[in-house]
């Protein structure tokens, strides 16, 4: 069975995402980053990172449900866990690749709440 090995990113939306990160910058001294914040970790189990990512009040990506945040989930085998969502008759989308970030696909909970998957890129 396919599993998650960690959170790739934690996405929501906001009024002004740029204000709203720098309070974080200022308060609670999140790194500051391009898309976000890129918090990276290590341990026992690995390392990589994870994003913390404040998207506009008006974004689609969530989906179309309205959603005020979105998980992103890292996962080792994006082509098997997107096959055993289907199979389970879990509503997936398209893959889609980031060169050097890697590979992502989406799907859609129970309750309508849209979520990431991403095969992270060798060394990410």
């Amino acid at each position: 069975m396919e599993r998650i090995t960690g959170i790739g990113g934690i996405f929501f939306r906001s009024a002004d995402p740029s204000a709203l990160h720098r309070w974080y910058v200022e308060h609670l001294g999140l790194p500051e980053g391009d898309f976000g914040a890129v918090i990276e970790w290590g341990g026992a189990h690995g390392s990589g990172s994870t994003i913390w990512s404040p998207f506009p009040a008006d974004t689609d990506y969530f989906g179309p449900s309205g959603q005020g945040c979105m998980v992103n989930y890292r996962v080792a085998n994006l082509d098997a866990m997107l096959e055993q969502l289907r199979s389970g008759g879990v509503e997936v989308g398209d893959v889609q690749e980031m060169e050097g970030i890697g590979r992502f696909g989406w799907g859609v909970d129970p309750e309508g709440n849209r979520f990431e998957l991403w095969e992270p890129s060798e060394g990410k």
